[in-house]
């Protein structure tokens, strides 16, 4: 028998079936705030916001 079924092998399986997604899905996650944190650090000085006064920051 060629064929080999992985089901109800002792629940590792089945951990996988949940661990798996939500490894994806962290990883997905990490990945968005990596690049929104370095798009926003990247932005030019001149969309900085303005304090209090209505002057520049700085």
């Amino acid at each position: 028998m060629g064929l080999v079924v992985l089901a109800h092998q002792g629940g590792w399986d089945e951990a996988l079936l949940v661990a798996g997604p939500l490894l994806v899905f962290a990883g997905v996650v990490w990945s968005a705030k990596r690049r929104a944190v370095k798009q926003a650090g990247l932005q030019p000085e001149s969309q900085a916001p303005a304090n209090e006064d209505g002057g520049r920051a700085g």
